[in-house]
């Protein structure tokens, strides 16, 4: 483990994803964390807070605008850089996780795209 690694948080309940999108990230030099569901990703978040999070929206036990809502409201964990990852790309959506302060929203079947974009937001 490299002590100057940025660590990223992965919170998606698709396994092949995650798991495609985790290779990727921990092969370009960051180190990762997965989680499966909203819950987790605020529990893992509150542990040790990631240098960026990658959340889908659509996850059981708590989606990730509750997640993301959780989140925000605890001080401990209020300013961490969110980044959505989601097939979700109605307007609605979009305006939603703004207003809840996410550096971005991307279609997580684009996982190039968003490899290619982290360093960006880990800025």
């Amino acid at each position: 483990m490299n002590p100057q690694a940025k660590y990223i948080l992965i919170a998606d309940d698709n396994k092949l994803i995650a798991r495609v999108l985790s290779n990727k990230l921990t092969a370009a030099g960051y180190e990762v964390q997965v989680v499966e569901d909203g819950d987790q990703a605020v529990k893992a978040a509150i542990a040790r807070k990631p240098d960026l999070l990658l959340m889908d929206l659509i996850m059981p036990v708590k989606d990730g605008f509750g997640a993301l809502k959780e989140l925000r409201e605890n001080p401990a964990t209020s300013d961490i850089k969110v980044v959505v990852t989601s097939d979700l790309q109605q307007a609605e959506d979009v305006e939603r996780v703004k207003q809840l302060g996410v550096l971005g929203f991307t279609d997580k079947n684009n996982l190039q795209t968003i490899v290619e974009a982290v360093p960006q937001y880990l800025q």
